[in-house]
Parts: C-alpha cells; sequence; structure tokens
C-alpha cells in the first residue's frame, strides 16, 4: 500500500462520515476535492482524456478525478456496483499510461465496502 493511495482513501472515509450514502455523485467527487485540498494534496477535476484507435484520437472520455498526477479516482454513488465500473478505471489507466487506480463507492453504508484498489 502505498501512502498516496492512503491519503487519498483518508479522505474519502472523511467525506462518507460526514455527508453518509445516497448522494449524486457530482456531490461526493466535489467534496473529496475539498477534503483532498484541506490535506494539501492537488488534484484535477473532470480531466479530459484521449482513446486511440487505430492510430486515431477520440476525445470525450473524462476522469473524475486525477490527483497528484499520479493516480485516477472514480467516483460512484450506487448500491452495487456494475463489473464496468472496474473495467472503466482500468481503461483509464491504459489510455493515461499511469499505474494506480481508485474505484470509490459513496453508495455503500460503509465506505470501506466500496474502495476498490486498481493497478497496472
Amino acid at each position: 500500500m502505498d501512502e498516496l493511495t492512503e491519503k487519498i482513501i483518508g479522505a474519502a472515509i472523511e467525506v462518507h462520515r460526514i455527508l453518509g450514502p445516497g448522494l449524486l455523485e457530482s456531490i461526493y467527487e466535489e467534496a473529496l476535492t475539498v477534503e483532498l485540498t484541506l490535506c494539501g494534496i492537488a488534484w484535477e477535476r473532470q480531466v479530459e482524456i484521449d482513446v486511440v484507435y487505430k492510430g486515431h484520437i477520440i476525445k470525450g472520455q473524462r476522469i473524475d478525478l486525477l490527483v497528484a498526477k499520479e493516480v485516477v479516482v472514480d467516483v460512484k454513488s450506487l448500491s452495487k456496483l456494475p463489473e464496468v465500473a472496474t473495467a472503466q478505471v482500468l481503461s483509464y489507466l491504459h489510455a493515461t499510461g499511469l499505474k494506480r487506480g481508485l474505484l470509490l463507492n459513496f453508495g455503500q453504508t460503509r465506505l470501506v465496502d466500496g474502495i476498490k484498489r486498481l493497478s497496472m
């Protein structure tokens, strides 16, 4: 486990502790940016990434959060995550060349049950 992802998870747990489950993904995403800022962690929100298909660049894909230019964070607020959510984060890692991703599902009663670490 690395220190940066531990800090991100800690920030997410704090957001979930205060807000609880049941809100829109965009609310958790923004609250997480506030918490990351309070922790002194750099982030970018709704970062556009390019998908390359047979040498052609296709625009329109966005990452919820890119933390410290190192960790892709995908925010969900669902009672149960579909399998495609994991595949989505892995495709973000592939497209960016980054190695670490977090899938955070704020829809869980306990956030620890909604955290998924992914790496390439």
